[in-house]
């Protein structure tokens, strides 16, 4: 059954933390999942929750502070001493144990890495350390599998037993040579179904796809994605087997990733988020946001120029919000879906005169549709037949402009390195207005002869 946190659930664990009543609480805790209690510590001062994760399983509490948030784990650990942080570091994977050392003062992170009692985890730290977060060094965790291509299944099996103690999750073997250099895969079914004396040489596929240390974190999920990986090995520049980043390790960057494109679609810069301070939440908005109170004052300042047709035909002034609004949505779906390509690197063999091809179509039967429905309202609220050709001409003419501008702006941004996802937010709006209402008042004064 799905564990759902409610505010009475809440409330009694924090009375339990406030009585100190700690029998209780560990059997509150017991058989919950790690992500559950997480859950429950956001909602809980720091020394209440320093209370809860004490009462847990040093294993179970290494799972919790590997799965926090950085900003929240920073906060968290301040109370800790360096001796409790190593307690759980001890049982972390690398790339994990990095992570969070990444975030503390120098004097803690090498106090920690001193006191680990597992040596070679301290090897493993200190090895990653010097790579950027945003790459596969960064991301990788050293822990692994890995038999020597002369190998036979009983030397085999008898080193993967040894090594697999120290790894969590086994995807598969990674085949060497005698310096270490990656050769292949051997997979786990054609271990157990070797004959005792087959040689690895003889069964394990050449065929491997693996990344350097310097490859970016984006190009790794899109590799991981494209050809459904639970794992990718990564090797030095000699080709010698480092480590393997797995499949959590790049959600993680998929999840970042998408955040960061919808927060830049919505015109926010930067990685903000809602218990971010005031000035940073201000920071992060403002930009956009005076962009857009830009185009606003250029709209109203453009639609002045025509207050004498607003004079002699009043009515037209009534269509302004939509013939605005119709060309930002427009704008925004069709960049929206131009973003999921270049993204997913779906659209690599398409060129653009075939999206603009697609688009006009599209555009076209949007356009018609909508504007069938405007000219019928018009005439059905009893609005003059040339004021409602106007109008509809206006949204079918605007439907096809914010399309085409949906369509190219996202590409040229990409082409010049630009996250072409800024292309969808207040830029696209603002620009459709301006084009929409000057299209909506250059067809007015040409059929309504003003």
């Amino acid at each position: 059954m799905t564990f759902e946190l409610t505010k009475e659930y809440l409330d009694h664990i924090l009375r339990l933390i406030e009585n100190q009543d700690s029998a209780t609480l560990k059997a509150e805790m017991e058989g919950m999942y790690p992500a559950d209690v997480t859950g429950i510590l956001y909602e809980i001062e720091s020394d209440g929750a320093r209370y809860l994760i004490n009462q847990l399983e040093t294993k179970v509490g290494a799972e919790i502070l590997a799965a926090l948030d950085a900003d929240e784990r920073t906060d968290f650990l301040k109370t800790f001493t360096s001796e409790e942080i190593a307690r759980y570091v001890n049982l972390f994977d690398s790339d994990d144990a990095v992570d969070l050392l990444n975030e503390q003062p120098i004097r803690v992170r090498e106090e920690v890495i001193a006191l680990l009692e597992d040596r070679e985890q301290a090897r493993f730290i200190l090895d990653l350390l010097h790579y950027d977060d945003d790459v596969a060094g960064g991301l990788m965790q050293k822990e692994l599998v890995k038999a020597n291509v002369n190998w036979n299944m009983n030397q085999c099996i008898e080193e993967l037993r040894l090594q697999a103690e120290d790894v969590e999750r086994v995807y598969a073997v990674y085949v060497v040579d005698d310096h270490d250099r990656l050769l292949g895969l051997l997979s786990l079914k054609k271990i157990v179904l070797a004959h005792k004396n087959t040689k690895v040489e003889s069964i394990y596929d050449k065929g491997i796809i693996y990344v350097e240390t310097y490859r970016p974190a984006e190009e790794i999920a899109e590799l991981m994605q494209r050809y459904d990986l639970d794992a990718i090995p990564v090797v030095n520049v000699q080709g010698r087997l480092l480590g393997r980043i797995t499949i959590d390790d790049v959600v993680d960057v998929i999840t970042e990733q998408a955040s960061s494109d919808t927060l830049a679609m919505a015109g926010i810069t930067g990685d903000v988020e809602e218990d971010d301070t005031v000035w940073e939440q201000t920071k992060a908005r403002l930009p956009w946001l005076l962009v857009g109170m830009m185009g606003g004052i250029l709209a109203a300042k453009f639609i002045g120029f025509f207050e004498g047709d607003l004079k002699v035909v009043p009515a037209m002034a009534a269509f302004i919000p939509i013939i605005g609004s119709t060309g930002g949505n427009v704008g925004i779906q069709t960049s929206s879906i131009i973003l999921q390509s270049l993204a997913d690197k779906s659209g690599l063999d398409t060129g653009v005169w075939q999206r603009l091809v697609r688009m006009f179509g599209v555009a076209f039967i949007n356009g018609i549709i909508i504007s069938i429905i405007v000219f019928g309202f018009n005439l059905l609220i009893g609005n003059e037949l040339q004021l409602a050709i106007v109008v509809s001409s206006a949204l079918l003419s605007v439907v096809f402009l914010a399309s085409f501008m949906g369509t190219v702006t996202p590409l040229m941004l990409n082409k010049l390195g630009i996250n072409p996802a800024v292309a969808s937010g207040p830029f696209i709006t603002t620009a459709n207005d301006l084009i929409g209402y000057g299209v909506y008042f250059g067809l007015a004064h040409i059929l309504l002869g003003l």
